[in-house]
């Protein structure tokens, strides 16, 4: 693939971390705040963006090798 597709995906992993990361940040946030609908789409947009983050690490490294 070309060197831009590769650049681009070592982006979108920063970027997709960074989601994560804000969104168990969040979460803590809404347990101080007793919100429990917060909480709820805090845990849950942690869990499939951080799930996507340590798959694509597993399976490709980082930064991402393309096959």
């Amino acid at each position: 693939m070309s060197k831009g597709v590769s650049s681009l995906m070592n982006l979108l992993m920063v970027i997709f971390a960074l989601i994560a990361i804000l969104s168990l940040v969040s979460a803590f946030k809404s347990i101080r705040n007793k919100n429990v609908l917060a909480l709820l789409f805090g845990v849950a947009s942690f869990a499939i963006f951080g799930w996507f983050v340590v798959m694509t690490v597993l399976n490709q490294g980082y930064p991402p090798t393309h096959h």
